[in-house]
């Protein structure tokens, strides 16, 4: 008999999930699940679309349906997981025309997902405000943006301030406002978000931090928005104050919840219930720096957890070890990545911390077109270990950002950082990379 491989999600980590249990086991029945009307895209293309830099949301498909073909698996569109039976091992769906059917399975993999949070704002139901998800949530702003001439963000996340950048791209007068006190409040520490603020802000962005908004104006349509006490008038309001793990299919099953409230998972992706699998948005990760649960909703994360968890639900092996959150974005011409702890988080973990700010160029000095590179490192005091870094620059930020994330992966002290051997050609980069040069400031203070 072939296995019967069940996965509910058909997006970033349902699809690597599918991709992984179909190397493992050829001859596995797959059937996969998804509420949308299109499976696997990707969601982070979205903005880039919106601000005019990607042609179509179609562009963004990356298994287009002949994938499905191809791969012999079951993809079922339009389609709800009602009900998970772990004794029975079955999943009850249903689809768009109420239909419903039970699937057996012997092996489950939950890739739920994640949906946008919309925190209690007075007005939040009127018509004109979107939150950014799916491709139907894009199309929605799309639509927004052709009809608009100005637009309010609330949340400055990264996908706060990539939505933001996409307005001012295409002409809208744009206000992004954040409750807390610094823009990228989960990526950079405050000494670098408000260099990141300045720059937007000389693009024409307009950002308000430290203040939430009050209440979304307008009789049935949304008019303005208030905060700290001025009416912003505007066309249509976006909400991206972050996501929340879709669990509740898990929990209903008895699935076990971690500390952060997400799907608590071990090494192999498996949770509470034998042979029911989880990866992506929903799922828990443990920071391979403090040892503890953390949640990390990446893009990266999903398809590192999923296929873990195909290869395991295929009968594998393979283990997933936990997380260091490398992340990259690029705002109008500015790239901007972090990856490890920032200074505010490792000292929430009670880590005791030293950092040091440096400011390089991303060529030799005297050759054309050399930008400014601003890199921040931070080191537990007691052991000399990189921890984590941050990086603004006009180029070259992400392969940086991947040689630090190798660094606090392989526990690379500042000393060891300081004395790394990088290359060099004036066209490309410094005879020091400014990350070394950084260590050695950093090396000098730590002494």
């Amino acid at each position: 008999m072939p296995r019967k491989i069940v996965i509910i999600g058909a997006h970033a980590a349902g699809c690597d999930a599918a991709a992984a249990a179909r190397k493992t086991d050829r001859t596995a029945e797959i059937t996969m699940l998804t509420t949308q009307r299109v499976a696997g895209y990707s969601p982070c293309g979205i903005p880039f679309v919106l601000g005019g830099h990607i042609k179509s949301f179609n562009d963004l498909v990356v298994f287009p349906p002949s994938y499905f073909e191809m791969m012999k698996i079951d993809l079922r569109l339009e389609t709800t997981a009602t009900n998970i039976d772990p004794e029975a091992k079955t999943v009850e769906i249903q689809d768009k025309t109420g239909k419903t059917e039970t699937l057996e399975y012997d092996s489950l993999i939950i890739a739920t997902g994640a949906k946008p949070f919309v925190p209690p704002i007075k007005g939040r139901e009127k018509q004109g405000v979107y939150v950014l998800r799916t491709i139907d949530d894009g199309e929605k702003i799309e639509q927004a943006i052709r009809s608009s001439s100005s637009a309010v963000v609330i949340g400055a996340g990264l996908i706060g301030l990539e939505i933001g950048v996409s307005f001012v791209e295409r002409g809208l007068k744009t206000t992004v406002v954040e409750l807390l006190p610094q823009v990228l409040p989960a990526m950079l520490d405050k000494d670098m978000a408000d260099i990141v603020q300045k720059g937007l802000e000389e693009k024409g962005l307009r950002i308000i931090t430290g203040h939430g908004v009050d209440e979304i104006l307008g009789e049935e349509k949304v008019s303005g928005v208030s905060v700290a006490g001025e009416q912003i008038p505007t066309d249509f309001v976006v909400v991206a104050t972050g996501v929340r793990g879709n669990t509740e299919l898990a929990q209903k099953a008895g699935i076990a919840l971690g500390e952060t409230r997400l799907i608590k998972v071990n090494m192999r992706m498996e949770t509470n219930i034998k042979d029911i699998y989880a990866c992506g948005d929903c799922v828990e990760s443990i920071s391979l720096i403090t040892k503890r649960p953390t949640v990390s909703q990446l893009g990266t994360t999903a398809v590192r957890q999923a296929k873990v968890a195909g290869t395991n639900a295929a009968g594998g092996y393979a283990i997933f070890p936990g997380v260091i959150g490398a992340a990259v974005t690029k705002l109008f011409d500015m790239e901007i990545g972090a990856v490890g702890l920032t200074e505010f988080f490792a000292k929430r973990n009670g880590i005791e911390t030293v950092s040091v700010t440096f400011t390089g160029k991303t060529r030799a000095q005297y050759y054309p077109g050399a930008l400014p590179l601003r890199i921040k490192l931070v080191a537990e005091k007691e052991t000399e270990r990189l921890i984590g870094a941050q990086i603004i620059g006009g180029e070259g930020v992400a392969q940086r950002i991947n040689a630090l994330s190798f660094a606090i992966l392989k526990e690379m002290t500042v000393r060891e950082l300081a004395k790394a051997e990088t290359c060099y050609a004036p066209p490309v980069n410094e005879t020091w990379d400014p990350m070394v040069l950084a260590a050695q400031t950093l090396l000098r203070r730590l002494k």
